[in-house]
């Protein structure tokens, strides 16, 4: 079965987590380690610490959008990393 959405926490060389969505997680993380995301390019080396796969497109979205919340912190923090 092809899991094409992914959600997934990043822990930067500074300790801050940096939480996103892609449709291939491969090659995210290379644009990551290569300092092709703006975030992250200078907080390197990067991480990855949780990684959640998803079949429908929108729950993959409505997750990462929670997880950029206030109880999203709280939830990422406990249970995540």
């Amino acid at each position: 079965m092809d899991l094409p959405y992914a959600v997934y926490i990043l822990k930067c060389a500074n300790g801050k987590y940096y939480t996103g969505y892609t449709t291939n997680i491969t090659q995210r993380l290379i644009g990551h380690q290569k300092g092709e995301v703006s975030f992250t390019k200078d907080k390197l080396p990067v991480e990855l610490v949780h990684l959640s796969l998803f079949i429908d497109k929108q729950k993959a979205y409505d997750f990462e959008r929670y997880l950029k919340t206030g109880s999203g912190f709280a939830f990422r923090n406990k249970r995540l990393v």
